[in-house]
């Protein structure tokens, strides 16, 4: 388990404190064990003046209070150093503890520049405006070098953000226009009565390929659009986005065979909600061409607590578990259409994965035992 810098740095202060404190410990009673051992000039004194009278060196009184005498010292000797190295511990770890404490109050004192960096980030992060700064305005320390340093990411970041806007914006015009262009030509070309057979049928081959060229085209777009972050936030009901995705794909899904039913409850949220149209459109689509003659979908919207949810489900052929991840990157094919360019071009899952993102939410997908799958889109409630 990882610490925090200021468990660290409080955990430092009461380590050194300890280690100092021990050194200092040792040195005393070394000094106070030295100071009373016994001196030169007062190992053997002359004579012992006891109860009254004089004892002499060589006799066995003298002996005997020697002996005392030595004994009473070597005791007072290990009574002193004991208390000297019991209470200097004692007050050692006393002192480590408000050491540590007082680390502790140091460092979140210290660490209060770097909070307000953090808070300020934080803050620019959640706005999604690029165009914000830190502008820390403390002293010139390594905090502020920090926040210097991430403005000038910042910075950075919202001229490639810019930059790639103007990018697809005029991406989006020089791919359409030549595209359309040889839509109009080719299809002039088929519709000629002087045709013959083969130039119609090359004709509407061509029209096939160009067909799937702007598809790829417009996805690839629109993945790119919806990577961005959303910042301009409307609120709208998705239960009216999802209606009017069902009535523009219920021709489509006549031509396949396909029955949509729908359960839509009230669900407010708020973002953009042209790329919310073409998230559930994306999701709609795939249930109806990943599908059988005589297959199902069922679509629904619900509010739950703060959350809302569109869920699309569909039946079809069974979808294996370890699969369902992958299904969510761009260009990936599920039952081997890969080369099928009448499914799309393999970027749907993405581009709702990427718009679900933008707006601050999630997906999931479970395949269901019956065949097919079942496709859940969490984004956030529009706060009243």
């Amino acid at each position: 388990m990882k610490s925090s810098v200021r468990f660290r740095f409080a955990l430092a202060c009461g380590g050194v404190f300890v280690f100092v404190g021990v050194l200092l410990v040792a040195a005393l009673a070394f000094v106070v064990r030295q100071s009373l051992e016994p001196r030169d000039g007062l190992r053997q004194p002359r004579q012992i003046n006891a109860a009254g009278r004089t004892i002499w060196p060589g006799t066995d009184e003298y002996y005997i209070a020697g002996q005392r005498v030595a004994q009473v010292r070597r005791v007072y000797q290990a009574d002193t150093i004991k208390n000297v190295l019991v209470w200097g511990g004692v007050a050692v770890l006393a002192g480590g503890g408000v050491a540590a404490a007082a680390g502790w109050r140091a460092a979140g004192w210290a660490m209060l520049p770097v909070r307000s960096v953090t808070a300020r980030a934080v803050r620019v992060a959640q706005s999604h405006d690029l165009t914000e700064r830190i502008a820390h305005t403390g002293p010139d320390d390594e905090v502020k070098e920090l926040a210097d340093t991430i403005d000038i990411v910042l910075a950075r970041l919202s001229r490639s953000f810019d930059g790639q806007r103007r990018f697809i914006a005029n991406a989006s015009h020089e791919l359409r226009t030549p595209l359309t262009i040889n839509r109009t030509l080719v299809d002039v070309a088929v519709r000629r009565s002087d045709a013959s057979e083969d130039v119609k049928r090359l004709g509407e081959s061509l029209l096939v390929v160009n067909t799937r060229h702007e598809r790829l085209i417009n996805g690839l777009l629109a993945l790119a659009e919806g990577e961005r972050e959303v910042l301009d936030r409307r609120p709208f009901d998705l239960a009216d986005v999802a209606e009017h995705v069902i009535d523009l794909a219920a021709g489509e899904a006549k031509e396949q065979g396909v029955t949509v039913h729908r359960l839509l409850d009230p669900a407010p949220t708020a973002g953009e909600a042209v790329l919310v149209e073409r998230l559930v459109q994306n999701l709609v689509e795939n249930a109806i061409r990943h599908n059988h003659t005589g297959g199902e979908v069922w679509v629904s919207t619900r509010r739950r607590t703060d959350r809302v949810e569109l869920i699309v489900s569909n039946t079809g052929l069974p979808v294996p578990p370890y699969e369902i991840e992958t299904i969510f990157e761009p260009f990936r094919r599920l039952h081997g259409d890969r080369l099928r360019s009448d499914r799309g071009s393999g970027l749907g899952l993405s581009i709702v994965r990427v718009v679900a993102e933008a707006h601050g939410g999630t997906v999931t997908a479970d395949p269901r035992e019956e065949g097919g799958l079942t496709i859940a889109v969490e984004l956030p409630q529009e706060s009243a």
